[in-house]
């Protein structure tokens, strides 16, 4: 039966709302960070607690506490938060598929308007799914290489100095530097991967991000996936071509790809009523938004659990931050 006229509510508008408060969430945790860096550095002695919730950004640092996590049954004391957010996202990816790459991370939201722009602009291009598998590796190897550097080859005493080291400690603060202040060449690099997001939609996204060719890992075990019926099917291939990851929908019969992030876009483009549909293992059909919804509830369950346990805040005194703080100011931290 062909759908009925859409809802205002549309899987694309869904997204979009997600990720912009996502965004501007982010944009006052990021002021706010900015303030208490002001503080730490000794530059003002107006004092502003800082935002936990950017310790988000440090996901190599919380790796390698999540091996320690594993080892020891130690929970990481500089960036406690961090540790929290890597595991709500790693369940995210098991329970979600990559969703959070469709409606949490700010790289895909700027990705996703880096798409809809070079779209309106007619200079994006698609790829078939077998150049897409192959635009897929380099960040395999680039996660595979991470993997390595930062977690295979450190053992425990290893680690345990990493966490506890003075660049450690303001690693979100260098963090915060390098976009305030960035280079020529991070700057060039940003020009390309803009530029090639343009002609590529989600160039960053699909071709070099270790993150997510992580959860692309998990998602392959994730219950939820996007089901097609080929008995209404008429063969239109309008859902392969709204999927951001190029995945081939029309010929499948269950999206199981890791690459899927659950945006729900194949079947707002499905002219045939309830062809494709978000489905839980039996074929339990949920609703186009779930995954979205999900997404969100992890995150905050995340944050509650954390509050709760006393594991948001770091425990360690701000004396300690703003003495490390000070050193990074006169370069005495450097790596």
């Amino acid at each position: 039966m062909p759908r009925t006229p859409s809802r205002p509510l549309s899987p694309a508008r869904v997204r979009l709302g997600v990720q912009a408060a996502y965004a501007l969430f982010l944009l006052y945790a990021g002021w706010r960070f900015f303030l208490y860096v002001r503080w730490a550095m000794g530059e003002t002695e107006d004092f502003v607690p800082k935002p936990p919730s950017v310790e988000g950004f440090l996901p190599i640092s919380a790796l390698i506490a999540f091996k320690r996590l594993l080892f020891t049954g130690q929970w990481d004391p500089v960036h406690p938060a961090g540790l929290f957010i890597f595991i709500a996202v790693l369940g995210m990816a098991l329970l979600l598929r990559k969703g959070f790459c469709g409606y949490i991370c700010p790289v895909g939201f700027v990705s996703s308007l880096l798409a809809r722009l070079g779209t309106r602009l007619g200079i994006a291009r698609r790829t078939g799914p077998r150049v897409s598998r192959l635009l897929s590796l380099p960040k395999y190897l680039v996660l595979a290489q991470f993997a390595w550097i930062s977690v295979v080859s450190m053992d425990v005493e290893s680690i345990e100095g990493f966490l506890l080291s003075p660049y450690n400690f303001v690693a979100d603060t260098r963090m915060l530097q390098f976009f305030l202040a960035p280079s020529n060449t991070a700057l060039t690099v940003f020009a390309v991967l803009g530029a090639g997001s343009l002609v590529l939609p989600y160039f960053w996204c699909r071709v070099l991000c270790p993150y997510g060719a992580l959860l692309s890992l998990l998602a392959r075990l994730s219950p939820v996936a996007v089901r097609r019926d080929p008995a209404t099917c008429v063969d239109c291939g309008r859902c392969s071509r709204a999927c951001p990851a190029a995945l081939p929908v029309q010929r499948l019969e269950r999206v199981s790809s890791g690459e899927c992030v659950g945006c729900a876009e194949c079947i707002a483009a499905c002219p045939m009523d309830g062809c494709l549909s978000v489905t839980l293992p039996g074929k339990r059909r949920l609703p186009a938004w779930s995954i979205a919804a999900g997404c969100v509830l992890v995150l905050l369950a995340a944050w509650g659990v954390a509050q709760a346990l006393g594991m948001w805040d770091s425990p360690l005194p701000q004396s300690m931050a703003r003495r490390f703080h000070m050193m990074l100011r006169v370069g005495m931290i450097t790596h």
